[in-house]
């Protein structure tokens, strides 16, 4: 996704992925593994699942309360785990990481996540847009 989004194209994107996230959902069956996330600083409490089979992301999904940036960052993450291996999806979570506080990244594996590469200008909602991207990270890592 190119980076010449403009503003409104972002906001309407992120706005979309809050009001209607596809993936906030209990998971259904096994094999999930969980993370549990929550922020001092918003109204951030999110339980982050994960499927992994065959070293392969299958099944992403979240419950819980959040601000407007956190449930859309998850939810896109989300979407964009589905069918990643963990090494990807590891790879993914750090250019990510890179882009959030401002230094070189591939933009070319973020896709729709690219909607937030205006967040590190307003530091105090960096937390809440990685929030489930940490949850992913600590799964994939097996640092749960």
């Amino acid at each position: 996704m190119p980076i010449s989004l403009t503003n409104e194209m972002m906001r309407a994107i992120i706005m979309d992925h809050s009001s209607n996230p596809l993936n906030k959902r209990e998971p259904k069956g096994e094999g999930y593994q969980k993370v549990h996330m929550h922020s001092d600083n918003c109204i951030d409490d999110l339980d982050i699942y994960l499927k992994v089979e065959n070293d392969k992301v299958t099944d992403a999904c979240f419950t819980g309360i959040a601000c407007t940036i956190s449930l859309s960052s998850t939810d896109i993450m989300c979407d964009l785990m589905k069918g990643k291996s963990k090494s990807e999806a590891l790879y993914m979570i750090e250019q990510y990481n890179h882009m959030m506080h401002e230094e070189p990244f591939d933009d070319e594996v973020l896709e729709d996540a690219i909607v937030f590469i205006n967040t590190s200008k307003q530091a105090a909602r960096i937390r809440c847009a990685t929030i489930g991207w940490n949850a992913a990270s600590q799964i994939l890592k097996g640092d749960k």
